[in-house]
């Protein structure tokens, strides 16, 4: 029995167990069993064609990156273009925008990279159309906008499905669990917080089925089991979103409050066309990027507080040489810091030091 039918007999069985709370356990380990299947048969299918799993070669730049997932003649170039003055072609069919068009939105000292991605179709996670390379780009952002058009709302589960299937998690954190494996032992648990939606005779199952079999498992909140075996592929990428409806130049406010509450998350209503609400939708991009503000003083100098370095929030002095040059990071001996992440001005700190919002730094280098 092959891959595909092993998955097939599993959904089956699935779907023939009446869910409750004396089968769950059982439909959780099915469920586990099921992922490391697909994750096996992508392995395969990637290595028969011979194509890279990765997405469109796009450059990483500017201070965060953001892209646009929706599907075909949702109105993302015209937005594209009214948010940073790029020129991503613009027409009335499908399939416009047949690569990623990049643009730059110049925002409150930030720089933020915005992505125009071609228009995915539902089964794209499985491979239709571009839908792979599409979704792999939004691997690497750092904010998703899920782009709808006013008269097709439900199309949002549509991109979260396609997004979810493909190992991208929005508006979720990473499972706050460590698994240290071990040579001999067996499996041990420590709780800093009870289990409700997972019992441990679950975990250790679903541990098995990745073939850890001697591990300590420090479970620091209340996982799922779906959470577990994201944590343990370890091929999972997180990032917030903002839901956009277009094209409400078209609808009148009963249709549109209507609409809303069709909509599962909160939502922001535009029309790129006639730019209602573009400036609001810039706002909340840079407030759900959460930046903060530094301000770099060179040693012996002035601290330069009219051009702040703009990075995210819980970013350390690594992250900020890495900005800067990439051979600061190797060069860098200390840092200085005066503002709230230290306890006196002018505080001596290593590279690992977390910064906040208004810090005052000097890079000290080798000599």
């Amino acid at each position: 029995m092959g891959i595909p039918e092993k998955i097939k007999a599993i959904q089956d069985e699935i779907l023939k167990t009446q869910l409750n709370k004396a089968t769950e356990h059982h439909v959780g380990l099915l469920k586990a069993k099921i992922a490391k299947l697909r994750r096996e048969q992508e392995k395969v299918q990637t290595k028969k064609s011979g194509i890279s799993s990765d997405g469109f070669d796009v450059r990483r730049t500017g201070d965060a990156t953001v892209v646009f997932i929706g599907l075909p003649s949702v109105g993302k170039s015209t937005l594209l273009n009214k948010l940073t003055g790029s020129r991503s072609a613009v027409a009335a069919y499908q399939f416009t925008t047949l690569t990623v068009v990049p643009g730059i939105l110049d925002y409150r000292g930030a720089r933020i990279q915005v992505l125009d991605l071609p228009g995915i179709i539902e089964g794209a996670s499985k491979g239709k159309g571009l839908g792979k390379r599409i979704l792999s780009v939004a691997r690497n952002a750092d904010l998703v906008l899920l782009i709808l058009d006013v008269f097709q709302p439900y199309h949002e589960d549509v991109l979260r499905t396609e997004l979810n299937n493909i190992g991208i998690r929005l508006d979720q954190k990473p499972p706050n669990i460590v698994i240290e494996k071990a040579a001999i032992g067996g499996i041990s648990i420590a709780q800093q917080v009870k289990l409700t939606k997972l019992s441990e005779k679950l975990l250790k199952e679903i541990l098995h089925v990745y073939g850890i079999t001697s591990a300590r498992v420090l479970i620091r909140e209340d996982i799922t089991a779906e959470q577990l075996v994201d944590h343990i592929t370890g091929d999972k990428n997180y990032a917030q979103s903002i839901t956009v409806l277009n094209k409400i130049d078209l609808v009148d406010e009963k249709f549109l409050k209507n609409v809303k509450t069709k909509i599962k998350s909160e939502v922001v209503p535009v029309s790129a066309d006639s730019g209602i609400n573009v400036d609001l939708l810039k706002e909340k991009i840079y407030e759900k990027l959460d930046f903060i503000r530094i301000y770099m003083r060179p040693k012996g100098g002035e601290t330069d507080f009219k051009e702040p370095l703009i990075i995210r929030r819980d970013s350390t002095i690594e992250d900020v040489c890495n900005k800067l040059h990439r051979s600061m990071k190797k060069e860098f001996r200390y840092g200085l810091v005066w503002g709230k992440s230290v306890k006196f001005a002018g505080q001596r700190v290593s590279i690992h030091h977390v910064l906040e919002d208004e810090d005052v730094l000097t890079i000290i280098k080798s000599r």
